[in-house]
């Protein structure tokens, strides 16, 4: 699957569901936005909005007119997901815009996030452009255990907050399926298994292992992850991350006792990516980056 591509989702017992690479940080299959052609149609994920011409794009290929768009859902308000809202937005003009309620406050004036973002990501806000308003008017702000009504499909609400206190994931029971955001980590389909992906200033390890507990409990076929395209065998993959996700604090938690000064230790991580060989070069470094950080926070919330 090549940038720009849009693809059906086959695995488990999806239908009228297609996802598109959006060509995320210019590289391949880092991310997917879904398109769901429900009675109300639906996007799921809006990616940074450098490149929200190919969500358009793949829409036209499903021929789907935007304005039959219904229901823009966002997992959570990080740029690499809700960058695109307000963007979309825009282009699809009869769509509400569904977001947790701690998100909501962001996507109307997304200031804050963004200068977060600059922050978080370093180099990699190159690959970004700046977030555009959603109207109030069209934010609707849910909470765990609503439904978002799609007519033949449903999307079911649950609160995730390990990886960032505003996520949420999508369960389609139609589908047998969830959205995981980044819930259950990063998908790699060429090396069949998950990245971690720990943010600075939310990232919660306990909580996180709770959550996948959560989608472990909802028993889909199919995890649709937002980094990278869907997956069809769950329970291994939930269970591979949660190990994956304490042994990579255990191991920041060594190299911090080892090395003492924090940028060492990001410095460290960085200079040992094996992502470089999989993704671009920069998008590895930034990642590894920005995960070090996350874990570094979270071990002096611990302490504290």
């Amino acid at each position: 699957m090549a940038i720009g591509d849009v693809e059906r989702v086959t695995a488990g017992g999806c239908s009228d569901l297609s996802y598109v690479d959006t060509g995320m940080y210019d590289t391949a299959g880092y991310g997917s936005v879904y398109v769901l052609d429900a009675e109300r149609p639906a996007i799921v994920e809006t990616g940074t909005g450098a490149h929200h011409d190919r969500i358009l794009d793949a829409l036209v290929s499903l021929d789907i007119d935007p304005a039959s768009v219904e229901v823009l859902a966002v997992t959570h308000v990080h740029l690499d997901h809700a960058g695109g809202a307000g963007h979309l937005a825009r282009a699809c003009p009869n769509a509400e815009v569904v977001v947790h309620e701690a998100g909501a406050p962001h996507l109307v004036d997304p200031s804050r996030i963004a200068e977060g973002t600059r922050a978080a990501v370093g180099d990699l806000w190159a690959f970004y452009v700046d977030p555009v308003p959603v109207p109030e008017s069209r934010v609707r702000a849910v909470a765990d255990g609503e439904r978002v009504d799609l007519g033949d499909h449903q999307l079911e609400v649950h609160h995730v907050p390990g990886h960032a206190p505003h996520q949420v994931i999508y369960h389609d029971p139609a589908n047998e399926a969830v959205f995981t955001g980044d819930a259950a980590g990063v998908w790699v389909p060429s090396l069949g298994r998950t990245e971690k992906t720990t943010p600075p200033w939310s990232f919660d390890l306990e909580q996180s292992l709770a959550d996948l507990r959560t989608i472990r409990d909802l028993d889909p076929e199919t995890l649709l992850f937002s980094h990278f395209g869907p997956q069809s065998t769950p329970e291994g993959t939930l269970a591979d991350y949660g190990g994956a996700l304490r042994e990579w604090v255990e191991e920041v938690d060594a190299a911090r006792a080892e090395l003492g000064d924090d940028e060492a230790v990001v410095d460290h991580f960085v200079e040992r990516t094996e992502m470089d060989a999989v993704w671009d070069e920069r998008l590895a470094r930034g990642v590894a980056a920005v995960d070090a950080r996350g874990a570094l926070d979270y071990l002096d919330g611990r302490g504290a």
